[in-house]
């Protein structure tokens, strides 16, 4: 059928890995200048217009491009190369007409989206010019779960960096050029959108001249029977469509977080149009910083599954949860450090990134910090159930904790003393409700329960003395340090940092809080586990 080979399991994984992780990086190099350049009241346009379409997209790409690759893997494993084929056509088609329709919905009611929904009406403009890129990802994720079906990651992997590279250059040149030329935020905002549009565009391209070039279609000489499109198309979607409801519980609710927030502040709060644009935009930039620790988390999962799957097999219960307890080790390894990093050093990190910014950006990057740490734990708990075969229980988790989410956020947003800090408390109750949920689940489907203790205290005693040294240095550094401005705010946030991680690296080698054997749960963790001459 084609020239390419796959990649096997774990070297597809790296591939993914690297792939997502370089991701991140330009997504927040890409958010971050945006925020400054539009403003905060500019940023809640476009943070309310990328909800829209995060919501459309994990609609649309989350499960489907799962059934594709698991669909192509069988027939091609099978020699059904007519079956490939069609298969494909299928998927195309309906890829196709989904992304059609959402982005229909997106380009011909952006002012009802904007203002009746989001209570954000000048978001209008950027919810249009977003309207092509559902469709286009759509197409992108066809081809995908095409060439993942034959085991081949690598072009779903530079795919996916070509077009965050395109959104970036080309989102932040428009941005700035048309606040340059006085033509407003609503016009800065969609500048900053269309690089999205035109970074899944060229994605599109790429995946095409991939899949024409390497995959070339030849006939068999003994061509079998395909299914016809009406089978094709049930198991399609009774593969894809449970997993794009999983899914898409998450991009619901930033959305409707986004609708709440927006709306109590000006009919309950008491705040104007403007106030509330300014309170959620640099809500918003404090989000971005917020999702960083999870970013890094999420490959590590990969990992995870098959640890916990193999065990499980071969029937060895007591390894599966020992692999477990292991991974929840590491994730607050890595997570507490990070999460209270965040919260210990809100001020300087939002003035450096941010300058200008409102002053409540501080206070709640404080919380999201806190936040943070309980979303690791709840990603690599996702992990563990999902490799036990119980995949429906973290959806249940995470629609009870985004019920949570929303009451918490009705209610106390509303309150004018609160106002927009009951957002980022309705985040933190809502994964601290998802991670208790899923810690019981583990118990219950695990052979052994894991062990709470063994788990945190060490690694909390590691982070408390991490985040009294951070503090202490970043005070000190301001102190005596001589400058004034973002580059003395830098400078002192950096020196904090570095005493910050040498302290914690320390701590956690010699109280043993992470072993050898755990870093082979880690991609690449056996190396650095020899450089750290951990034992």
């Amino acid at each position: 059928m084609g020239e390419k080979k796959g990649q096997n399991y774990l070297h597809g994984a790296a591939i993914l890995t690297a792939g997502v992780i370089v991701m991140k990086l330009l997504g927040f190099l890409y958010k971050m200048p945006i925020g400054n350049i539009i403003g905060d009241d500019g940023y809640s346009m476009f943070l309310a217009t990328y909800n829209v379409y995060n919501v459309f997209l994990t609609l649309s790409t989350a499960g489907l491009p799962i059934a594709l690759a698991r669909l192509i893997s069988e027939a091609n494993a099978e020699g059904r190369v007519m079956q490939v084929r069609r298969t494909f056509t299928v998927a195309w088609w309906t890829f196709f007409w989904i992304g059609l329709l959402c982005s229909l919905v997106m380009a011909l009611f952006p002012r009802f989206i904007a203002g009746q929904i989001l209570h954000n009406p000048d978001a209008a403009l950027s919810i249009r010019v977003m309207s092509p890129s559902v469709l286009l990802v759509c197409l992108v994720s066809a081809y995908r779960g095409y060439c993942q079906g034959f085991g081949d990651m690598i072009p779903t992997t530079v795919g996916q960096v070509l077009e965050v590279l395109i959104k970036f250059a080309l989102g932040l040149a428009l941005a700035w050029l048309f606040m340059h030329r006085g033509y407003g935020k609503p016009m800065g905002s969609a500048g900053a959108i269309f690089g999205v549009t035109a970074g899944s565009a060229a994605a599109l391209v790429y995946m095409w001249a991939f899949k024409r070039r390497h995959y070339r279609e030849e006939e068999p000489e003994t061509p079998d029977e395909p299914d016809s499109s009406a089978q094709i198309i049930r198991r399609f979607l009774r593969i894809g469509v449970p997993i794009a409801l999983g899914s898409s519980v998450l991009a619901l609710l930033n959305l409707i977080d986004s609708s709440l927030c927006m709306g109590r502040l000006q009919q309950a709060a008491g705040f104007d149009y403007m106030e509330a644009k300014v309170l959620y935009g640099v809500y918003g930039k404090a989000q971005t910083i917020f999702n960083l620790p999870a970013a890094i988390i999420t490959p590590l999962t990969i990992s995870v599954v098959p640890a916990v799957s193999a065990a499980i097999v071969r029937h060895e219960d007591d390894l599966a949860t020992q692999i477990s307890e292991d991974s929840m080790r590491i994730a607050a390894v890595l997570s507490l450090p990070m999460g209270v990093g965040l919260a210990v050093l809100a001020r300087p990190i939002m003035e450096t990134i941010y300058r200008g910014s409102h002053p409540a950006g501080a206070p709640l990057l404080a919380l999201l910090g806190v936040a943070a740490v309980f979303v690791c734990m709840v990603l690599m708990e996702n992990a563990v159930l999902q490799a036990t075969g119980h995949e429906l229980l973290p959806m249940i988790s995470m629609i009870v904790g985004g019920v949570v989410k929303v009451v918490i956020n009705y209610f106390l947003v509303a309150r004018p003393e609160v106002n927009i800090y009951g957002a980022p408390i309705g985040t933190l109750a809502s994964y601290v409700v998802m991670a208790v949920m899923n810690f019981v689940f583990m118990c219950v489907v695990l052979d052994k329960n894991p062990r709470l203790r063994q788990i945190l205290i060490r690694p909390a005693v590691c982070t408390v003395v991490m985040a009294a040294f951070a503090w202490s240095v970043n005070g000190l550094a301001e102190r005596f340090l001589p400058g004034v401005g973002r580059l003395h705010t830098m400078l002192c946030m950096l020196a904090a940092i570095l005493a910050a991680v040498a302290i914690y690296l320390f701590m956690t080698v010699a109280l043993r809080t992470i072993t050898k054997e755990d870093m082979k749960l880690i991609p690449g963790g056996e190396k650095l586990a020899r450089l750290l001459r951990m034992r």
